[in-house]
């Protein structure tokens, strides 16, 4: 579809092709609701389906069953009626529900009356010294270069960080025949006891199993070493690993090193609309004020997945059903529907076992509060230092922030660095991270070119007013 195929409203947009916003599109469409949904990828399945319908790993083990369960849910998508345009990038969301698309190079308003913003997660910032060396990468990207493209490192290769999705890399990657030199694990043993008391209630969930299975997977062909500290050095490229645990300092050379520690609700579009957001202290990151229908802060605006808070791929998809059972009945109130009780059921079912996992991999301060000269914001290439002094000075928060070094006003609009600064200026502040707040964010959320924004179509007055 190309943008100028595009009506000019439709009764629900849903934004992005991840589980959630999957399942939302194809429950609403096969209630008889006008449902299009925009991806900028160019295949749905979000990152945790990345290339389901087009991947060349052949080999179903490789990427495990939970991947290929993706299958499921794309066919049914594209089988509801919902009409599903890819490469398509939504660089704006107004109150009143006015989506700004891009589809190659031409750029649309849309009215809805209803919007759901799927946008899933991003990996957490893992500031460390050399991080922006040729040769790091985030555990994420080497992930969807292997799904995508089949791609697997042929070097020496070290994992380092904390979280599920970590261990799940590392078991592909050995799946896939890599060579993984070591994991270097960072999160703190204080973690257990803090994560003790919700172990009852993880030893019952989905994720047991499956992350022991995985645990012993990755453990029995590689060395897991706990650290306290990490180091990428080399001149124009990564050379080597220097990393400190309880017996001293190390140092490993490495042609590759995957950082990872956790991921966090994607806000940007959602903030940019208006939706109120709040810091939430155990998932240490800010996420959209819902209701029970995933309903925000601004009327006809939905937040569901991941971007509504942390909690998995397939309670992703259950949230998306839910949001979507919000808007049929709010636009087609008599159309038949599945039982909203039996997904909550299924939902609740999903998130059982989370609080154990926020706990026990919650990211130690010392990956999250950088000091010195490493790099904060990268587009920028604001240092640490620069972001402690200003805050010493007097800044008081991230937009003020930018008048003073910039942070948050390069390509990637804050999503590397917004975490690092607001948690920053709090503890150099001596203040809290819901104090400081968050990037105030503007569209175009996602930067596009000026000839997109005149690709717009123009009415007869607004040519009028520039003609001469």
């Amino acid at each position: 579809m190309n943008a100028s195929d595009l009506a000019p409203s439709y009764e629900l947009v849903v934004i992005g092709g991840g589980p959630a916003g999957l399942a939302a599109a194809s429950l609403a469409a096969r209630a008889g609701v006008q449902t299009i949904l925009f991806d900028e990828n160019p295949g749905i399945g979000g990152q945790i389906y990345r290339g389901i319908t087009t991947t060349p790993v052949g080999n179903r083990a490789v990427l495990g069953e939970d991947y290929w369960a993706g299958s499921a849910l794309t066919s049914e998508a594209k089988a509801s009626g919902a009409a599903i345009v890819t490469g398509a990038t939504v660089w704006s969301l107004d109150p009143n529900r006015l989506v700004g698309v891009s589809i190659a190079g031409q750029a649309r308003m849309i009215q809805a009356q209803r919007v759901i913003v799927a946008t899933g997660s991003l990996e957490r910032p893992f500031p460390i010294p050399g991080w922006t060396l040729p040769g790091v990468m985030t555990a994420g990207a080497a992930q969807t270069a292997l799904k995508a493209q089949g791609l697997v490192p042929d070097g020496r290769t070290i994992v380092a960080g904390c979280g599920p999705l970590l261990w799940l890399l590392a078991a592909q990657f050995l799946r896939a025949g890599a060579k993984i030199e070591a994991v270097l694990d960072t999160a703190p043993r204080v973690n257990w006891l803090r994560a003790a008391m919700h172990l009852p209630d993880f030893m019952l969930s989905p994720y047991w199993s499956k992350g022991l299975g995985l645990l012993r997977e990755v453990k029995a062909r590689v060395p897991v070493i706990g650290v306290n500290r990490i180091e990428a050095h080399g001149k124009d490229r990564l050379a080597e690993v220097v990393f400190s645990t309880a017996a001293g300092e190390r140092r490993m050379t490495a042609d590759l090193l995957l950082l990872h520690q956790g991921v966090v609700p994607n806000v940007n579009l959602a903030m940019a609309a208006g939706v109120a957001h709040r810091w939430n202290a155990r998932q240490l990151c800010f996420e959209p004020v819902v209701d029970a229908d995933f309903a925000t802060s601004v009327p006809g605006i939905a937040v569901a997945g991941d971007g509504a808070g942390i909690a998995g791929g397939t309670a992703a998809a259950e949230r998306g059903r839910i949001a979507a059972l919000a808007a049929v009945h709010a636009i087609k109130p008599d159309a038949p529907v599945p039982n909203v009780q039996m997904i909550r059921h299924t939902l609740a079912r999903q998130e059982m076992g989370r609080a154990f996992l926020d706990m026990l991999y919650q990211p130690a301060p010392a990956f999250r509060l950088p000091v010195g000269d490493t790099v904060v914001c990268r587009c920028e290439e604001v240092t640490a230092k620069q972001v402690r002094d200003s805050a010493d000075v007097g800044c008081e928060g991230p937009n003020q922030m930018k008048a003073f070094l910039r942070c948050g006003m390069g390509p990637c609009q804050g999503r590397l660095c917004g975490l690092t600064v607001t948690e920053l200026i709090a503890e150099q502040r001596r203040s809290t991270p819901a104090e400081v707040g968050y990037y105030r964010l503007r569209p175009p959320v996602k930067p596009i070119t000026l000839a997109e924004l005149a690709s717009l179509p123009k009415s007869d007055g607004e040519r009028r007013a520039v003609e001469r």
